[in-house]
């Protein structure tokens, strides 16, 4: 009867399971970091030590988190985490943003009144109620994803302490002559009631007509002699009928050419270069009689097509493009950024027809108390009747759109309040040039290009819901009263009884004896009823979290965030922090782009491509998600879809695979007794800690340049090629069948162990929860561990002496390896050997010098994991003999001389009367 030699073999042994069932376990871990306060004992370790600061861009407290907000949480995650490895105090603040017009249109939706008739203490504190809701429940949400942070002490912006902070902002803004009140135009929602900054503008192809219009010129003889008596128009082309009847001027370009054109018994003015186009969209021919320059034409006078009285003055403009339309542009004052630079310039009023609703004022005449768009049906109409329609049709352009109710806009002149970015554009443009490293290195040229073309900052809104904008009006005078002393005796309160305060409080329980009109000495103030732009409130975070919170600092090392907050939180923060400081709040900005699905498209409920965060955890774990994130490069869009999250589950399982063999095979050693000093070392393991020596230099300079799918890459690589698929394969022999405390078995062992060391926290950064998983199953083999992977330190190059060399040498018998393997397989698709242990390989020499000059035979042999292996001068009579295509090695194959070892399963012509080759008995013998 034969012996089973299976329990005389080191064979490998863990605990550690082979399915991950990652939905399942991730929670116990959530709770493990909870309850021994990780994140607090990551601070305690660095304390005193420089700290990275990455501050947290708030999502708005309403609904569950998106994929695109786990995307970012995410990504945000793995830099504090491998930064407090790395020695820094690496403090990480969540925050949310609370105030604004989705809760407060929620809430009144919910109350089942109106803007105006709710009870504004009791909306806010509806709202406040909602925005706390939400923040619970994606503070959940974010801690499942495996998000490390300070989640009992967030900020929110609409905490009393973070709305006093903002008012003191506010308050230095203004001590600087930075804010003034001003009527311009201003995005402005009719949905909604409320002007709208640009980060609250989203663009969308919008259909919109397109006319041509004559305007009549009676007084055009006095341009050119040959025009008197006659029957002259301008022709002006505008897709905003609505605003015709808010025309006060005509815009044309200085150095155009302008031609004057009879067409019947009528002459009329457009730009000579359109001549063609205007032709084909009026349908009317032209015979050229007069050309002159637009400066030629500054103002003269036009008539307005439907109000008579009104004259119209023709004005210069460099903005006048010969793209399309005319090449004379209508103006109005009240309905445009450059119509109303134009009208300022030339003393124009800045004229509003229209209501905050969107209806005709009284005193429009024939469009009198119609909507605008009853009002454009309207003005067609009387157009096509007087004949001045000469041309209609429409066009599909991009047009601004509210960010949340996504309707379109329109342009409309208020009295707002303004903070003047025209005081200080050009030190921002020099903060953004200078001071800042904008990851990708694009992102510097977009915000750059806003800020340049950007408009003074509008940061009034018609809401209930935000920070009031602490200013006074007097009922004597009629003036506005707005004064830092005034604004802090307000924040003062504020800090105390939040907001609110400013609707519940009279101006004299506000100010005091400050309750003076600064104008004309009355006593009779009444509160602004606006409150400040949302963007004002999260803008302000660098002042109210930075600046305030002791763990944190100003400015901080970075913002991170999507590539639309260029136009939102990283310019309005920008804005801000320059207005007060002349300094911007951050030293680096990265940024990400889009999630779209897996073929690039928007993701969208009609089109069944959303992937929800909450259904990748249930199926996969939210480690799979986090592989997700550092798998991609988020300076694109960034694709998901369920084809892509199923191969990351197979990369990940390779990785966890690997780490449970090496586990495995460490089952008996003793970190500190059982350690091989390098120099002693069998050579193939400093080879492998050569090679992760690699991994951890290409890993470190990958997270430092926050190239977070870099390291991930070429650790499943690593993992693949040099462990998988060579050394640990070429190295079970040794670690299962050597002698329990051999020196070949401890020195592999050792490096295992390393391995396995610096892999785990090279990947805990991103996978969190395994590596979490895989370093208690350490702690079980050296309880002098930290009791948490993110308590360890970040793994150091260990020293190879010669370690260049020794790559560059193994690097030429993995070649003549590859080919071995190649022709194995031949001999086994010919059922010469089954296992490559059946089989005995004879090489040449000559085909491969540098290999057999630095290897031995025996070496091939295990390296091969063959029964036999020689280098010869010219290979014998074997079964198979191969020229490897790819190396030119000659190969030649053919069944192992001698009888099996039934202990290792090596063929040997020495074995003893059990059988057993001579390494296996003397194994058993000691």
């Amino acid at each position: 009867m034969s012996t089973d030699y299976k329990n005389t073999l080191n064979l490998p042994e863990t605990d550690f399971p082979m399915r991950a069932n990652l939905a399942k376990r991730e929670p116990g871990f959530l709770e493990f970091w909870k309850e021994r306060d990780i994140s607090g004992k990551m601070l305690k370790n660095r304390e005193g030590a420089p700290s990275f600061v990455l501050h947290d861009g708030p999502p708005y407290a309403n609904g569950h988190i998106h994929i695109g907000t786990a995307f970012n949480k995410i990504l945000k995650d793995f830099i504090p985490k491998y930064k407090a490895m790395k020695g820094f105090y690496a403090p990480y603040v969540p925050g949310w943003d609370t105030h604004g017009l989705p809760i407060e249109l929620q809430v009144i939706k919910n109350l089942k009144v109106s803007k105006d008739d709710a009870d504004p203490v009791l909306l806010r504190e509806k709202c406040t109620e909602h925005a706390l809701k939400f923040r619970d429940i994606q503070r959940e949400e974010f801690i499942r994803l495996g998000v490390l942070g300070d989640w009992e002490n967030p900020y929110m912006t609409l905490a009393p302490h973070y709305e006093a902070a903002q008012l003191g902002a506010f308050a230095e803004l203004v001590k600087k002559g930075l804010v003034y009140k001003g009527q311009k135009p201003v995005y402005w929602c009719i949905d909604c009631q409320t002007a709208l900054a640009a980060a609250e503008i989203e663009y969308w192809d919008e259909s919109s007509p397109s006319i041509f219009v004559a305007y009549s010129m009676p007084e055009a003889g006095k341009i050119h002699a040959s025009l008197e008596g006659k029957d002259v128009n301008v022709i002006v082309w505008t897709t905003t009928p609505w605003t015709l009847p808010a025309s006060l001027a005509v815009a044309v370009g200085g150095d155009h050419d302008y031609g004057f054109y009879r067409s019947g018994d009528k002459i009329f003015l457009f730009a000579k270069a359109l001549l063609e186009s205007v032709a084909a969209e009026t349908g009317l021919s032209f015979e050229e009689i007069l050309v002159v320059k637009g400066r030629e034409l500054e103002k003269h006078k036009a008539i307005h097509p439907f109000y008579p009285e009104k004259e119209i003055l023709i004005l210069l403009a460099d903005y006048i493009l010969l793209d399309t339309g005319t090449g004379c542009v209508h103006t109005a004052p009240g309905h445009g950024v450059e119509d109303y630079e134009s009208g300022v310039k030339y003393g124009l009023d800045v004229y509003n027809p229209v209501d905050d609703k969107g209806y005709y004022k009284k005193g429009t005449g024939l469009v009198e108390g119609l909507s605008i768009h009853e009002g454009s049906r309207r003005i067609l109409e009387i157009l096509t009747e007087s004949g001045r329609l000469l041309g209609s049709s429409s066009i599909s352009h991009s047009y601004p759109h509210c960010w949340r109710c996504k309707k379109p806009v329109i342009f409309r002149s208020t009295d707002q309040w303004f903070v003047s970015v025209s005081d200080f554009r050009e030190n921002a443009l020099k903060c953004i040039e200078e001071d800042v490293r904008w990851i990708p290195e694009w992102g510097k040229e977009r915000i750059f290009n806003m800020v340049r073309d950007r408009s003074d900052w509008c940061i009034s809104r018609q809401r209930i819901w935000g920070v009031p904008i602490p200013a006074f009006y007097c009922e004597d005078c009629g003036k506005p009263v707005l004064t830092e002393d005034r604004i802090h005796s307000v924040q003062k309160l504020v800090e105390k009884e939040g907001c609110s305060a400013w609707w519940r409080l009279s101006p004299e329980e506000l100010l005091g004896d400050l309750c003076v009109c600064p104008h004309c000495g009355r006593k009779h103030l009444r509160k602004e009823t606006d409150i400040m732009d949302v963007w004002f409130d999260s803008g302000s975070s660098h002042a109210a979290v930075l600046k305030v919170r002791p763990e944190l600092k100003w400015p901080a090392d970075m913002y991170l965030e999507g590539s639309d907050q260029h136009r939102g939180w990283f310019q309005t923060s920008l804005l801000t922090s320059v207005g007060m400081y002349g300094k911007p709040p951050y030293e680096q900005v990265l940024t990400h782009g889009f999630i779209v699905d897996g073929e690039g498209k928007k993701m969208s409920k009609s089109l069944g491509n959303v992937v929800s965060p909450q259904e990748v955890i249930d199926q996969y774990g939210a480690d799979i998600l986090r592989l997700w994130v550092a798998s991609t490069d988020y300076r694109n869009d960034i694709r998901i879809s369920q084809g892509i999250i199923k191969n990351l589950s197979e990369s990940y399982r390779r990785i966890r695979n690997t780490a449970r063999y090496l586990l495995a095979n460490l089952k008996d050693f003793v970190p500190g007794r059982d350690d091989v000093p390098s120099e002693k070392m069998v050579e193939m393991d400093r080879w492998i800690l050569q090679k992760l020596n690699g991994v951890i230099e290409k890993s470190n300079a990958a997270y430092n340049d926050y190239e977070f799918h870099i390291p991930t890459f070429a650790i499943h690589q690593f993992c693949v090629n040099e462990l998988s698929s060579f050394y640990l394969d070429s190295s079970k022999d040794r670690m299962y069948a050597d002698g329990t405390e051999s020196i070949s078995r401890k020195s592999g062992q050792t490096a295992m162990w390393v391995v396995l060391s610096s892999l785990t926290r090279m990947l805990a950064p991103v996978l969190s929860f395994t590596a979490e998983e895989i370093w208690q199953e350490m702690r079980s083999i050296d309880s002098g561990l930290p009791e948490s992977i993110f308590l360890s330190d970040w793994p150091e190059k260990v020293n190879i002496p010669g370690g260049r060399e020794l790559e560059e040498k193994w690097s030429k018998v993995l070649t003549v390896r590859s080919a071995i393997s190649r022709v194995l397989e031949n001999a086994r698709t010919k059922n010469i050997i089954g296992h490559s242990l059946d089989a005995r390989v004879e090489v040449e020499r000559n085909s491969a010098p540098e290999a057999a000059s630095a290897f031995t035979d025996e070496d091939l042999r295990v390296f091969s994991i063959v029964s036999g292996f020689s280098w010869v001068d010219e290979i014998s009579d074997m079964a198979v003999v191969q020229i490897d295509g790819e190396t030119s090695v000659k190969v030649g194959v053919d069944k192992a001389r001698g009888e099996k070892c039934p202990r290792c399963w090596q063929y040997t012509e020495k074995g003893n009367e059990d059988g057993l080759c001579p390494r296996c008995a003397s194994v058993l013998s000691k």
